[in-house]
């Protein structure tokens, strides 16, 4: 069976790409890597979050405790518009080098499964770090089951997150529209 290095933003959103991955038989694996959320109590709800959904279902993981909100804020400071692009890079890239690093025949992530995010910017970036490290990316739309999945996250008494991570979007969960 192909391996598959899954990068999981949270424990939410890796409920469907993993039945969807298990269902095209792979092996996989989970990566949790995520030093854009803000602020660290958030980041700590979710690496704890994951912890358990990967505990409960026999999920091999790499939980990293690297927590740079530093250099985060620094290469998305003045470029705001640009934010997400880097954002799914840094994730990406470190989930290349470790797909590389272990040897796995792909990689991926749940970002693919939530209808608020820039999918054709995280297939193009993860095309591009996939060439780079020499592991294809694996793109597949898992948004079809983003809300059954938000739904069994509801029942099984998940955390679940209101905003994406960083503190931008934080910031524009709470502002109204319109309002600067």
């Amino acid at each position: 069976m192909p391996k598959i290095l899954l990068h999981s933003c949270c424990g939410p959103c890796t409920i469907y790409p993993l039945e969807h991955l298990l269902t095209e038989e792979f092996t996989v694996m989970a990566h949790f890597y995520n030093p854009n959320i803000h602020p660290y109590t958030e980041w700590q709800k979710r690496k704890e979050n994951f912890r358990w959904f990967a505990d409960h279902n026999h999920l091999k993981a790499i939980i990293e405790d690297d927590y740079d909100l530093e250099g985060f804020l620094q290469r998305v400071v003045h470029r705001e518009t640009t934010r997400c692009r880097y954002c799914y890079w840094m994730r990406l890239n470190r989930t290349a080098q470790l797909a590389r690093k272990g040897k796995f025949d792909a990689f991926t992530t749940t970002l693919l499964v939530s209808p608020f995010q820039k999918h054709n910017l995280i297939k193009e970036i993860g095309e591009e770090v996939g060439e780079k490290y020499g592991v294809p990316f694996y793109y597949a739309d898992f948004r079809p089951g983003f809300k059954d999945a938000y739904m069994k996250a509801k029942e099984t008494g998940h955390y679940r997150q209101q905003y994406c991570g960083c503190i931008y979007s934080e910031k524009e969960r709470y502002m109204k529209k319109g309002e600067k």
